[in-house]
């Protein structure tokens, strides 16, 4: 029979404990399109700074040649300091449910109890990929929230001192031009992006309503009215369809009663622009990993007092940001 006891081993020391939740489990589903968006590294604080430069291209004039030169002048630049996010989690294991095990075939007690363990790791990570995924959605909308729905943690357009940028869709009107109203919104996002970086792609992420009344528009029908006999008007789109060079797709998350993004609205996002998404993960505040590179997940046990169970822990740290939330297009109905 196993006791508390064999939790004193290295098996479960906050090395093997981080290892084991940073595993994907066997069949995992792969990340979402949104996801995809976001490059991830560690870093080894627990602040991120944003170069920002306040410059812009001017043509250079023509001039007699041995004449003064027109002058290009420095970039303007400052930095805008961002706070990761702690993100703790807690689960106990109580002495009797390990009391309680005993090996059965094969299988060792320790095997039984590291059985134990790694579901309700998995358990604590689910959660706290639900949770980064939320925040993701934020960096995209513009303001990420806590776990209530209402507290903003995150305000992008605030932090930058700017204003986002929108398109109405007027798709109350049967006679609007939607292909007109994609490429107005195109082109906002294409003048944000400058010479920063190439887009290689576009992406549409609507809310529910949005969704619906888009594809549900005469301009977007008489489009495919059509296409493949008419398959176009038979068919779910929600995993995605082409229209005027944007991929659409309805996102759709809620964890309870949080919706992870306003069902009314829209987003146009500009794919293939380096650097456009990150999320940066911040060590965990454990004597041993402080100043080290973070990593995704934390985990660690220790005693409950009097020995009678094991409080676990589980954490991350993440930081997810838009480095130019103006190249992203609010759509409106």
């Amino acid at each position: 029979m196993a006791d508390i006891s064999i939790f004193a081993g290295d098996d479960f020391g906050r090395i093997a404990l981080t290892t084991a939740i940073n595993q994907p489990t066997e069949g995992q589903a792969v990340p979402t399109r949104l996801d995809e968006l976001f490059e991830e590294s560690g870093v080894t604080t627990t602040a991120v700074f944003i170069e920002r430069e306040n410059d812009s291209l001017t043509l250079v004039p023509a001039a007699e040649r041995g004449a003064p030169s027109d002058p290009t002048t420095g970039a303007a630049r400052d930095m805008v300091p961002f706070q990761t996010i702690h993100l703790p989690t807690r689960a106990v294991i109580r002495a009797d449910e390990v009391q309680g095990i005993r090996a059965f075939g094969t299988e060792s007690e320790l095997e039984t109890v590291q059985a134990m363990v790694e579901k309700r790791l998995q358990k604590m990570r689910k959660r706290l990929d639900a949770t980064i995924r939320y925040q993701r959605v934020g960096a995209i909308t513009g303001k990420v929230y806590d776990a209530d729905g209402t507290r903003v943690l995150l305000d992008l357009y605030a932090r930058f001192g700017i204003v986002q940028q929108e398109v109405a869709f007027s798709m109350s009107v049967t006679e609007t031009k939607l292909l007109q109203k994609v490429t107005e919104a195109k082109r906002k996002a294409e003048d944000a992006i400058g010479g920063t970086g190439i887009i290689t792609g576009w992406l549409g992420v609507c809310g529910r309503n949005w969704f619906d009344d888009f594809t549900n528009h005469a301009s977007v029908q008489k489009a495919y009215d059509r296409w493949n006999d008419g398959q176009f008007l038979r068919e779910d789109h929600r995993a995605g369809f082409s229209f005027g060079g944007v991929n659409w797709e309805e996102f759709y998350g809620k964890v309870g009663t949080i919706e992870y993004m306003d069902p009314n609205a829209a987003y146009l996002v500009p794919v293939g622009v380096d650097g456009l998404f990150i999320t940066n993960f911040a060590p965990a505040d454990y004597m041993e990993t402080v100043n080290t590179t973070g990593v995704p997940f934390y985990a660690s046990q220790e005693a409950l007092r009097h020995n009678k169970g094991i409080d676990m822990e589980a954490q991350s740290n993440p930081l997810s940001l838009c480095t130019l939330p103006r190249a992203i297009i609010k759509l409106t109905k």
